[in-house]
């Protein structure tokens, strides 16, 4: 499988997932320039954006290493635009999820809600 082949096959199971935990799919690949969000999701008060890491099994590279400080303030420059042109009112969250497949199969989601602030950065939503 090619590489973007590999991250629909994540992307897909994170809704699934998300969707069995009573989320609603807001958008998925929001993209403006310099940045994009792999789905936003809502469920309560919350307003769940969500990086997808998916890996084959017995990676080299953890989906987490791959999630730098850069790409997170990419992250978030993006939830932030999607959140003032969609007059969103809900508590913004950020979430990670890793994905590993072996084969055309998921063999595991590890997700972690609220796994980085935006504490250290100068942005306010």
């Amino acid at each position: 499988m090619k590489t973007r082949q590999i991250g629909d096959v994540g992307e897909n199971a994170v809704c699934d997932f998300l969707k069995n935990l009573s989320y609603t799919i807001v958008k998925r690949n929001y993209t403006i320039k310099g940045g994009e969000i792999d789905i936003i999701a809502e469920k309560d008060d919350f307003i769940a954006f969500v990086e997808v890491k998916t890996r084959v099994d017995n990676s080299l590279v953890s989906g987490f290493e791959a999630i730098t400080k850069s790409k997170k303030a990419r992250i978030i420059k993006t939830a932030q635009r999607y959140y003032i042109n969609n007059c969103n009112k809900l508590q913004p969250r950020f979430d990670i999820a890793i994905v590993t497949t072996r084969g055309n199969s998921v063999v595991n989601i590890d997700y972690i809600e609220n796994a980085y602030d935006i504490s250290d950065m100068n942005i306010i939503f």
